[in-house]
């Protein structure tokens, strides 16, 4: 239960994080889809562990293995699935995590539920279990690209207290954003959350972050009225990723400090078509599209495997001290950027499909 998310476009996702493996399982991407098998390891490498100093050391070459589904260069129609083997777990960290419940973490709630939980990293509850995400993302990013010419780009906004001035969503690119460890495309920004990140860090602490996310090309007229709505769908999908704690579409909680008159967006006539010329909704309406550029907002909670003692109990209800060890990111900002923009491709493709727009030729 609660694995499978879409309706046309359906992504289910398996494994644990010390698993032997975990993947992805796409039912309804339409036959055809020349898919670039290259690109996809591009994005698997965007949020792979053991690349830069401000991530876990945990050493994963996130390589996809396609199983289904595809065959000379295109999709088949069938299941695609896609599968990540883990290689670098070290489960003898967590041996002394097996009778603790971690502060922050899924344990007590996952215990309460199932009865049983896999204390090795997390199991379903760990990030590690982004990477079926953001492999499904990448075939719904190629799809959305070739067939609309959609583009999706997000970055790492704030990181605690420290926020990027306004970036021009009209402008902004994944080579900027990758070219700064901490992927914000801001560089004197980047530079001081790094600073930031690096001082939680040193003092065995984590902090927070806010992902920014923009989609440009998507038309108007996406998204269905009431329950299915666009920004629903996307907040739900955002909300879905580990350690999501807020989300915001245009001009979220800020909207609360405008009168309407600043917030509505003006209406225009250009070359036949209707125009807003601000974009203070975000892009939706009704929980439409109004083919203006698609903007959200979501923020994540510091991570809370960190190396200062916390006071906890034990699986039979003993307090005691945790003395955390192991590989973490000491903030998730940096990685989550992949993840976001997989979730938010997930929720277009999945879109853009129940039009009953006919399959790529």
């Amino acid at each position: 239960m609660g694995n499978t998310f879409g309706k046309v476009f359906r992504v289910t996702t398996f494994g644990e994080s010390h698993g032997p493996a975990l993947g992805v399982v796409i039912d309804g991407c339409p036959p055809g889809v020349h898919l670039d098998l290259e690109a996809l390891q591009q994005e698997m490498n965007r949020r792979r562990p053991g690349h830069g100093d401000l991530v876990s050391s945990r050493e994963e070459p996130d390589q996809v293995e396609v199983l289904s589904g595809f065959h000379e260069g295109v999709t088949l129609g069938s299941p695609l699935s896609l599968m990540i083997r883990n290689t670098g777990a070290r489960s003898c960290d967590y041996d002394h995590l097996a009778d603790v419940l971690r502060p922050g973490h899924a344990d007590q709630s996952t215990l309460a539920k199932y009865g049983v939980r896999d204390h090795r990293g997390g199991g379903r509850a760990s990030a590690r279990e982004t990477a079926g995400r953001v492999a499904a993302g990448s075939v719904a990013r190629q799809l959305l690209r070739t067939e609309v010419g959609v583009e999706v780009v997000a970055w790492v906004d704030a990181v605690g207290a420290e926020r990027a001035p306004a970036i021009d969503v009209e402008a902004v690119g994944r080579e900027a954003v990758d070219a700064q460890a901490v992927r914000c495309p801001d560089p004197g920004s980047a530079a001081r959350m790094r600073e930031v990140i690096e001082r939680a860090r040193d003092e065995g602490d984590s902090v927070g972050a806010a992902v920014s996310c923009i989609a440009r090309g998507v038309p108007a007229g996406w998204g269905e009225p009431v329950f299915d709505k666009m920004s629903a769908d996307l907040a739900k999908a955002l909300m879905s990723l580990p350690a999501a704690r807020a989300f915001e579409v245009g001009e979220g909680f800020k909207a609360l400090e405008m009168k309407g008159s600043e917030h509505n967006d003006p209406l225009v006539m250009d070359g036949g078509k209707v125009r807003a010329t601000t974009n203070h909704a975000g892009g939706m309406l009704g929980g439409i599209t109004t083919g203006g550029i698609l903007r959200m907002r979501v923020g994540f909670k510091p991570v809370p495997t960190i190396a200062k003692p916390q006071r906890t109990v034990t699986v039979l209800g003993e307090e005691t001290v945790l003395r955390a060890s192991g590989r973490h990111d000491p903030c998730v900002g940096p990685r989550a950027v992949p993840a976001v923009e997989a979730m938010v491709l997930l929720v277009l493709a999945d879109h853009y499909l129940r039009l009953g727009v006919a399959a790529p030729s």
